[in-house]
């Protein structure tokens, strides 16, 4: 799967939405999560390929 970002804002923006679901995610998991970058990337990348939704750990987006 290939991610791109038209700008640099639209990758902000992209990394806000997958904080703000990170930060949900973590409430449910009850700790912070050591893998967050790779939770973000998989939210990143399932977003952009129209499957947002949770995170799975360990699927691939």
């Amino acid at each position: 799967m290939h991610v791109t970002f038209e700008s640099a804002a639209d990758l902000a923006a992209a990394l806000r939405r997958a904080e703000a679901a990170h930060g949900r995610y973590e409430e449910q998991l009850g700790h912070a999560d050591p893998d967050w970058p790779d939770w973000y990337a998989q939210f990143m990348a399932r977003e952009q390929a129209g499957r947002a939704g949770p995170v799975v750990p360990g699927a691939s987006p």
